[in-house]
């Protein structure tokens, strides 16, 4: 089985296939800036498949619509491909309801996962150049009241850069520690599913 996946869940996917034994598995990730421009996901999961299309393995797809407004679906129900559950990985880490729970709770919430805390810097400061105008802050997070961080694997290194994130943005801070949550039920489900079925 191939699971081509956003390279924002390489090391948690890599973690599951590890811990879980699953010797079948082969990981291919797309960049994981492709974050900041949902609108190019689709062509290049598309890509992707195209070049493994010929293989033979079963694959599945580690992202969820991330913003692409369901051109990703499109291109999988074109190859007969499944995709990760929800609208985000913010969604599939904390679980549907979890997730709709703080949403509701304040629609003006900013996300961040381990991969987003460890890559902060880079991937927020940097690329939207807050780093060098400063002003830029409240321009992009002016409507944000907090920033909750979903947190996979307890590490208070990335605690730590995720109170910095917060502060570096004036928002509120809020930690939840949600594990793989729905990215683990799905590769549980699909690869140990595939090895009941008879051959």
């Amino acid at each position: 089985m191939l699971i081509i996946a956003c390279g924002a869940l390489a090391r948690e996917i890599n973690a599951l296939v590890a811990a879980n034994g699953w010797q079948q598995v082969r990981l291919q990730c797309l960049p994981a800036d492709l974050h900041n421009h949902p609108e190019r996901i689709a062509g290049a999961v598309q890509d992707k498949l195209g070049e493994v299309g010929r293989t033979g393995e079963r694959v599945f797809v580690a992202y969820a619509d991330c913003g692409t407004g369901g051109r990703l679906d499109q291109v999988l129900r074109e190859h007969g491909v499944e995709r990760l559950p929800g609208a985000h990985c913010y969604e599939f880490y904390a679980g549907e309801r979890v997730f709709a729970e703080l949403a509701a709770a304040e629609p003006g919430t900013f996300y961040l996962t381990d991969f987003l805390a460890r890559h902060f810097d880079r991937l927020v400061m940097r690329e939207l150049g807050i780093d060098r105008h400063p002003q830029l802050a409240s321009m992009y997070f002016g409507h944000y009241r907090r920033l909750v961080y979903l947190a996979q694997r307890e590490d208070p290194a990335l605690l730590q850069a995720a109170e910095r994130a917060a502060e570096q943005l004036g928002l509120a801070f809020e930690y939840r520690h949600t594990g793989y949550g729905d990215l683990q039920v799905s590769l549980v489900r699909l690869i140990e599913g595939e090895e009941q079925c008879p051959n």
